[in-house]
């Protein structure tokens, strides 16, 4: 059977140019939430990433399912230990419990679609990282124990969003 629908939720329709657009730079890449998993019963989120030449985040796996479409660039995903280059109009599936990370290795900057189901990767990148005002915003500058600051709390709080750094 399928269940009544539910009126209390609403349509949502994701615009990065919106003003209520949550941006946060996280490892030197800026992360857009365009749909948090408030906005969806907790079943996924999706959220546009831009990552600088050269950029990503380190090794890790966690218990969900990722799955990235690249809009711009080439992103270099070492998965299970094999590298992958995949390029702008490709999209990538990453299974739950398997280690992996990402760099973008397009020699400018790089644009993907990240949808994480179920949600809560979008709160635990605004629990590590830092809110700024949009795309253009430069990342801010940290002293060196500001970013040990961020490495520990990541470590922290990894467990509480089924992940783990490796």
């Amino acid at each position: 059977m399928i269940p009544d629908d539910d009126p209390a939720r609403s349509l949502t329709v994701a615009d990065p140019g919106d003003p209520a657009t949550t941006f946060v730079s996280l490892v030197g890449n800026t992360y857009a939430m365009l749909i948090t998993g408030a906005q969806t019963g907790g079943r996924y989120c999706l959220i546009e990433m831009r990552v600088p030449d050269g950029g990503g985040p380190p090794p890790h796996r966690h218990d969900f399912e990722e799955m990235f479409t690249i809009l711009e660039g080439e992103i270099e995903f070492t998965f299970r230990g094999d590298k992958h280059t995949v390029r702008a109009g490709s999209t990538v599936n990453i299974p739950a419990n398997a280690p992996h990370f990402f760099r973008n290795v397009s020699g400018a900057p790089a644009r993907m679609l990240c949808m994480c189901t179920p949600a809560g990767q979008d709160e635990f990148f605004l629990r590590i990282g830092d809110v700024v005002d949009g795309w253009d915003a430069p990342p801010p500058q940290l002293t060196d124990e500001e970013r040990a600051d961020r490495r520990r709390r990541a470590g922290e709080l990894a467990e509480t969003y089924r992940s783990e750094f490796l």
